[in-house]
């Protein structure tokens, strides 16, 4: 599956609206990327076995979309043939007093995988340059230093914050975890269409709430946050990935190549015995064979 044309790419000085969200690349039907979709799983289990034994990277997969986008689906079933023990998924919400305590991204530092293992962020710290640059008066609440009252300097904090992303995610990379970013890109259409589906079936009403509905009101703002999240933040060690939402099972597939691609890329491998720990081997195996 060929994932690199969604790679947000700056110098390109495209627009998020000419990333379609409805696109399924070369697939014309469902069952086709199902088929696809299921080997890349298998591979994507023993990738990981190796990430695990070969102990040198961890990963850290990045999700940010828009309320109904499917986040919560790409972490069910792209991660429902993997062994659990080696992924760890951290939610981020509203941040707590103790976290407001501290800098921006420290709550999200504690939270980054093991070598060996693969983390999820469902949402991460680039709601410190989303939310608060559609709502800027959440700075005020950040206990920051710098913030004029009037927030007339807002947009300077937020650029400044693009800059420490950038030097976290190079320092992340210098030091084995890779960093893959996803944005999924669901039309507003689709994400009434979900919403409906949701108030609709009772047994999904507990998705719903709303604080959607009176985010939804920002749409056209949230688009602008994100263009210049993609453009400020889409760097080579740690490109975007403008991934089309509108069809769950293409996006799904994408999200799995993808990383199955990247895992490939590190040429994992399993650990090399040393000729001394082989003999030990083969005495541990005559012991157990000589068992009645």
């Amino acid at each position: 599956m060929d994932y690199k044309k969604y790679i947000f790419k700056p110098e390109d000085k495209k627009k998020l609206e000419q990333f379609k969200t409805d696109d399924t690349g070369k697939f014309k039907k469902k069952e086709a990327v199902l088929n696809e979709f299921k080997k890349d799983l298998e591979h994507l289990s023993e990738l990981q076995d190796m990430l695990y034994a070969h102990d040198k990277y961890g990963v850290l997969i990045i999700l940010q979309a828009m309320d109904a986008a499917g986040k919560d689906g790409v972490i069910k079933h792209v991660m429902s043939g993997m062994n659990p023990q080696g992924c760890q998924v951290k939610s981020f919400k509203a941040p707590s007093t103790e976290e407001l305590d501290h800098d921006y991204l420290w709550r999200c530092m504690k939270a980054l995988p093991e070598r060996g293992n693969i983390g999820i962020f469902n949402r991460s710290y680039y709601e410190e340059v989303l939310i608060t640059r559609v709502h800027p008066k959440i700075l005020s609440y950040q206990k920051l230093p710098q913030i004029k009252s009037d927030l007339s300097n807002a947009n300077q904090i937020l650029k400044t914050r693009y800059d420490d992303i950038n030097s976290f995610e190079k320092y992340l990379d210098n030091n084995g975890i890779l960093v893959l970013k996803f944005f999924l890109h669901v039309s507003k259409n689709e994400q009434k269409r979900r919403f409906l589906e949701r108030i609709n079936d009772t047994t999904k009403n507990w998705k719903f709430t709303p604080n959607d509905l009176s985010e939804r009101q920002y749409w056209n703002d949230y688009m602008h946050a994100y263009q210049e999240i993609l453009e400020h933040t889409s760097t080579n060690h740690a490109p975007w990935h403008i991934i089309p939402a509108d069809k769950k099972w293409y996006m799904r597939a994408l999200v799995c190549s993808v990383l199955k691609s990247k895992l490939e890329s590190l040429h994992l491998h399993y650990p090399v015995v040393s000729s001394e720990q082989k003999k030990e081997i083969l005495k541990a195996k005559t012991v157990l064979m000589k068992e009645a």
